[in-house]
């Protein structure tokens, strides 16, 4: 099997990350020119939440790949 037992891990890993990532930018970059009907900056409440459960999630990921 590609990866063995740790391919779970790994996914949760890249998906955590993403999370953060990507939350993390809508809230620090908001884009320069929005477009009629999309917002002008992400929403703050829901963006912080994703990006707590992104970081959780790859820590998580990280402790279950070293033990």
């Amino acid at each position: 099997m590609f990866l063995g037992d740790k391919l779970l891990p790994y996914l949760l890993l890249a998906l955590g990350a993403a999370m953060a990532v990507g939350n993390a930018m809508a809230l620090l970059r908001p884009p320069p020119n929005p477009k009629k009907g999309e917002l002008s900056r992400a929403p703050v409440g829901r963006s912080v939440a994703m990006l707590l459960l992104g970081v959780v999630v790859a820590i998580w990921a990280l402790a279950s790949l070293s033990g």
